[in-house]
Formats: C-alpha cells, structure tokens, sequence
C-alpha cells in the first residue's frame, strides 16, 4: 500500500491485467507496437509524353523555344538600354528606360524558370526513389555506384542526347547576365570619362576650408587642441545640380594635434599647419563617411566595417579591411588667418577602382 503525502489516504496499485493489450508485460507498463508499415511507393503513372512520341518532341520544342525566348529577352535589355537613355531633363525617359529593360530582363529570367520546369516534369526521368544516406566514407563499390548515378542522371534527363535543349540552355545562360554588364555602365557618368571625374574634387590652391554643412569659413586661431571639424570647400553650397556629388568626394576631416606628435615624411612637412591636418573623410575601404575621431589616441574610425586610421603616422591602416591610407589635403592660411587648400588632393579620394594606377 501507498499512502498519499498530502491526503493521508491509501492508494492502490492500479491492476493492469485487464487492459487488453496482446503482448503487454505485467505490471503498470503497456508497451504498444502497432507501427505504422511503410506504404511504400504509390503505382508509377506514365505521363503523356512517355506514351506518345509526338507529345515528347512537341514538349521538347517547347523547352528550346522558352530558352531562346530568354536569349531574346537578354538581348533585349541590352537594346532597351541604349535605345531609351535617361535625359536629366526628361522624368519620362526614366519611365521607359525602366519599363523595356524591365520587361526585357522579365522575359529573359521568366523563360529560363518555366523551360527548366516544364523540362524537368514532362521530359525527366520521373521515378520516384530512395537515397539511402550513409554517415561515413563509402565503399569503393559505393563511390563506384556515384559514378553510375551521374551517368544515370544524364542519361534520364536527356542532357547529352537533347542537344537543341542543351545549347539553348546553355545560350541563356550565358546571355542572361550581359544585361546587368551592360547596366553597370549607368553607374557612372554618361558625357564623359568617370577616371577623370574620380581622380579629381573641388579642392584648388587658394580654397578656404568651410564647417560642413553651414560653409563658414575657418580660421586656424578657431582649431584647438584635440578638437576635429567636418569641412567641405567654401562655395559648395552656392553649387546647384552636381552638389551632393562633389561634396561626396571633397569632404574631409580636419584635426589639431601637438605637432611633435606628427610623424611627417620630408616630402609632406609643409602640408599641416602647426599641428593642423586635413585628410579625406571617405573610407579607402567601400567609400563610407570616416566620422569618429578618438582625440586621446588620435585615431579615425569608420563606423561601417570598423577600419581604423592612425592620424599621427599619414593616417595609415591600422585595423579593417581598408587598404590605403587616407589621402592627405595639403593646406596652410591666408593673409587673414583662414584655413586655405595648397591644391586638391594628389591622389583619388575613396575606394579603389580599376582605372587607379
């Protein structure tokens, strides 16, 4: 007998010999085996293809037909792109522009997903089986076996015999990523070389540094110890059309720092002003804005992928994926004590890119 800790009373073994379970030990535990048994596969239904021949090549040429379709739609694209420019002036263009290269990419992508479906139900081997996995390395015999399967594979999927259907696959396959080649182009500037327009920024002898984004002017007296500005060239704001793109190559950095802790080469001492330095605010890594200055241990930090620039040593790389230093604005002051460029930058600000030698 048992007795219950929290009523006192007596609890009574349940009996389990009258439940009806065939097989069931004695005692309180029932172990069930009623598993279900595997179904196995369902009967094989031959599809119209397999019993009629005319059907199997009409669904051939249907699978051909869609990758040359998507052959044309590539090509397409191409066409739309330089047949319909986008004119500044025109917010119609933009419309078309969009519209024929979209539905010339659509095309191109749409055809090669309906072919290879259509490919793949109607002309396949489409006998259902088991792989059984194994855990470990495999017999000789096994990888033996492997071989076989990708023979087998080639074999029920027509590959090497439907010749049309491969080449045509292989076609739009190739053709189906020119289109976003070609795009690549509209990334730059269409009316003249992007080298050049890289290589070179606002900056020119004699151009007063300006606090972004107010434009004043600076004075060297206003730059103390330890302190850091966000400069663009005085006149930025007075531009139009083409603003934002200069101030994304022109902004710079511009920091106080003892002059003794400077370490400057012989062919870059003139190009601080008594402790005073300017470098690009964009990262040498992927172009984003270097905004964070560490005052104690004079080091610039890019917030997107964390590289890091020693300010006292050129800015040198210290941390990151960044490659290069920042590029160094030579500067000095004017007659009035203003903050003034020596020249533009004497190499390309930002990123890497192919044309840099």
């Amino acid at each position: 007998m048992a007795k219950d800790d929290n009523s006192g009373k007596d609890l009574t073994a349940a009996d389990s010999s009258t439940v009806g379970h065939e097989g069931a030990p004695a005692g309180t535990a029932v172990v069930v085996r009623d598993a279900v048994a595997n179904p196995g596969f369902p009967p094989h239904r031959p599809r119209v293809t397999d019993l009629n021949p005319s059907a199997e090549r009409q669904a051939e040429r249907t699978v051909y037909t869609l990758f040359y379709l998507s052959i044309v739609g590539s090509v397409f694209a191409i066409i739309a792109y330089m047949a319909f420019p986008i004119i500044e002036e025109d917010p119609s263009s933009v419309r078309l522009n969009n519209l024929f290269i979209g539905l010339g990419l659509t095309l191109a992508l749409l055809a090669i997903g309906i072919g290879a479906v259509h490919w793949g139900k109607a002309l396949m081997f489409d006998h259902e089986g088991v792989d059984e996995r194994h855990p470990v390395r495999g017999s000789d015999e096994t990888r033996e076996r492997a071989v076989e399967i990708f023979h087998e594979a080639n074999v029920e999927s027509g590959i090497g015999r439907r010749t049309l259907i491969r080449n045509s696959l292989i076609g739009a396959l190739i053709a189906f990523p020119l289109p976003a080649v070609v795009l690549f182009r509209g990334l730059g500037p269409m009316d003249t070389n992007p080298s050049a327009l890289l290589e070179h920024t606002m900056w020119k002898k004699g151009t007063r540094l300006a606090i972004d984004p107010t434009g004043t002017p600076i004075k060297a007296s206003d730059v103390t110890l330890g302190s850091a500005f966000h400069v663009i060239p005085e006149g930025l704001q007075d531009l139009g059309h083409g603003k934002l793109e200069e101030k994304a190559k022109a902004a710079v950095l511009l920091m106080r720092l003892k002059p003794e802790d400077i370490n400057e080469p012989a062919d870059k001492k003139d190009w601080s002003y008594n402790g005073i330095v300017a470098y690009s605010k964009i990262c040498t890594h992927v172009g984003c804005p270097v905004a964070l200055y560490e005052q104690q241990t004079h080091t610039l930090l890019c917030p997107c992928h964390q590289s890091q620039f020693d300010v006292t040593n050129q800015c040198e790389v210290i941390f990151g994926p960044a490659k290069r230093p920042l590029p160094q604005l030579p500067i000095t002051v004017d007659s009035e004590g203003y903050l003034i460029a020596q020249s533009d930058f004497t190499e390309p600000v930002g990123p890497s890119f192919w044309e840099r030698n």
